[in-house]
């Protein structure tokens, strides 16, 4: 068993979480906005991807430049971890390639604590990452030793995004979906765990 394998339910059950689910729970974050740079740079990507199904075109081309942006404009060292092997306890099925990670650590080479942000591209369904998503959060916050640092997760087709809070064992659920166009509040939301303690 691997992240991919789980459904939402079976991480819930699995790990004994509880759910709030609620549309806007991240309306009352500022928004951050992007660069000149990084807005250009979408009107031109936004075009190649078009109604392209390829999950790896949209990652390259619509996610891993608003993490870049992300990165950029923190005000802290940040690092990207994409297709990196985050085995955490393959036991309890925690374990597999990520599409992105987000760590606070100044290491390039390798994932060290703590990890903030879990992303999962998908080209379609955004339904079907919900679980793997969580369970990557669930690994990231027993790899951080810290079970009331959040962990953010997201899933997105690169145009649409949905977000989720992981904070002990309570997963927030935010019902609205976020466009690309809406790339200050994306940042805002994801900036948002990066002062917490």
């Amino acid at each position: 068993m691997s992240y991919g394998d789980f459904s939402f339910s079976e991480v819930l059950d699995t790990f004994n979480l509880t759910t709030e689910e609620s549309e806007g729970i991240f309306s009352n974050i500022k928004p951050k906005e992007p660069s000149s740079l990084y807005k250009q740079t979408l009107v031109e990507y936004i075009k190649f991807v078009g109604l392209s199904s390829s999950e790896k075109l949209r990652s390259e081309a619509l996610v891993f430049p608003l993490l870049a942006e992300l990165v950029r404009s923190a005000p802290t060292q940040l690092n990207i971890f994409s297709g990196s092997d985050f085995t955490v306890d393959q036991s309890r099925g925690l374990n597999g390639r990520c599409d992105f990670l987000i760590t606070k650590s100044p290491e390039f080479l390798a994932i060290r604590s703590p990890v903030i942000v879990v992303v999962e591209a998908k080209k379609s369904d955004l339904g079907e990452g919900l679980g793997q998503c969580l369970a990557t959060m669930v690994a990231a916050q027993i790899f951080n030793g810290d079970p009331l640092r959040p962990i953010l997760g997201t899933i997105t087709t690169g145009t649409v995004w949905i977000f989720m809070m992981l904070e002990n064992n309570v997963v927030k659920i935010d019902l609205a979906e976020y466009s690309i166009k809406q790339a200050d509040m994306i940042l805002g939301i994801l900036s948002s765990v990066i002062d917490k303690p």
